[in-house]
């Protein structure tokens, strides 16, 4: 199966960012803390979902999973745009996310004594 790149999500977001260009606020540097801020009311709807099934459900119960998954799915599409906002590359992300995970991978070593 074929990976989900972080371009062609953003490709995605680009066409429903054209689609909807007389409706939605677009994307630019000064409009992404307004998508920031509706990346976290999708965040809580993730969170509604848990509160109100519990995690067992989503993961036995086809459709709250369904509906659990859709609503990550949101996030993914607020984060998108905000990566659009601020013109945030593949690559940028890739290298910012490594140098992240190699410095906690390193975090809480036990020391030698």
């Amino acid at each position: 199966m074929e990976g989900f790149t972080v371009d062609q999500m953003k490709e995605m977001q680009r066409q429903l960012q054209e689609k909807y260009r007389d409706k939605w606020e677009g994307v630019a540097p000064t409009i992404g803390q307004n998508k920031l801020l509706w990346m976290i009311g999708e965040i809580g709807e993730v969170i509604d979902v848990i509160k109100q099934s519990g995690s067992a459900p989503i993961m036995e119960d086809p459709a709250i999973r369904a509906h659990f998954v859709e609503e990550m799915a949101d996030v993914l599409m607020y984060y998108n745009d905000i990566l659009l906002c601020f013109d945030i590359s593949q690559e940028e992300l890739k290298q910012a996310y490594t140098e992240k995970f190699q410095r906690n991978m390193t975090r809480w070593q036990e020391e030698v004594v």
